[in-house]
């Protein structure tokens, strides 16, 4: 038997991160066979590589992106993390790779990973770079829709020794309520994005996560999902830089990271409101429980 989609050629971009390889199950589960842009396909398993079409490149290698995308109907674009000094600098390049493809080979659609705070358009520190890649996206004319995403739950995986200790500090205001999201419900409205043709033009799409989250309630929330006392500490600008350079961050890189909360703390109100559109289901306690308490 034929397979009706055989024509459509999806190609996705980090299909081993969190959102990607969501993606990718989705797209497999709806009968497709998706075409997947990695360095090392080493890192797919064997099940998976048996039902996708692998081209391996880095897509900082705008000749690599333009030779994966050859043919494609859609795309899913994720910036992947650079090694530059300039995180947003580094982003935008990854960017303008993505808008040479679509030029170069007229890609129809295009599915953008981007964040909350990108509206801003500067001043966000490394989201300046998403909001670069989604303002050369939409100069090329092609039918592009931008998920602007909350804050990753997965985010929490960094957090994981503190939170041993009871501890989860954060430089936001602890009263400061903000979209937190689960990085596989992300991966939902993607794919049901990549597998659409019933949407055209260039727009966002806000993916808020159930609700909006003070890191006070995410304490209270991942105490009783971890099944321990965790409490919720503000930390200084001067303390998360002088933790993030213990990590190993360059001077531009760890004010890339910085400003993602400084721009966003003040008066910030995301364009797109929550709505049933954006609201997406997972449960910051659910996903504790299944992903979180194990690492601990």
């Amino acid at each position: 038997m034929t397979h009706e989609n055989a024509h459509r050629k999806i190609v996705v971009t980090t299909p081993t991160g969190h959102v990607g390889s969501r993606v990718v199950r989705l797209l497999l589960q709806a009968g497709e066979r998706p075409t997947l842009l990695l360095r090392d396909a080493g890192r797919l398993d064997p099940a998976t590589r048996d039902r996708v079409d692998v081209v391996e490149g880095d897509q900082g290698d705008a000749e690599a992106v333009v030779r994966a995308t050859k043919g494609a109907d859609s795309l899913f674009w994720v910036d992947p993390p650079t090694p530059d000094d300039d995180p947003a600098a580094g982003y935008a390049r990854m960017g303008a790779n993505a808008a040479h493809a679509v030029r170069v080979n007229g890609i129809p659609r295009t599915v953008f990973l981007s964040s909350v705070g990108a509206e801003k358009r500067h001043g966000v520190g490394e989201i300046d770079g998403l909001a670069r890649t989604e303002e050369l996206l939409d100069a090329t004319g092609a039918n592009v829709r931008h998920l602007r995403c909350g804050y990753f739950f997965s985010n929490l995986f960094m957090e994981v020794e503190s939170l041993r200790a009871g501890v989860l500090t954060t430089p936001w205001p602890l009263d400061f309520a903000m979209p937190w999201v689960d990085p596989r419900d992300i991966g939902d409205v993607a794919a049901a994005r990549l597998l659409s043709d019933a949407w055209t033009g260039s727009g966002v799409q806000a993916v808020h996560g159930p609700e909006d989250l003070t890191f006070a309630r995410v304490a209270e929330i991942l105490g009783r999902a971890l099944g321990r006392g965790v409490r919720a500490e503000r930390i200084s600008d001067a303390e998360f830089r002088d933790a993030l350079r213990a990590a190993g961050l360059s001077s531009g890189q760890v004010e890339g990271v910085v400003g993602m909360s400084v721009g966003q703390r003040e008066g910030f109100v995301p364009e797109d409101p929550r709505s049933v559109v954006t609201t997406t289901p997972t449960t910051l306690a659910a996903w504790a429980h299944a992903h979180l308490l194990p690492e601990l």
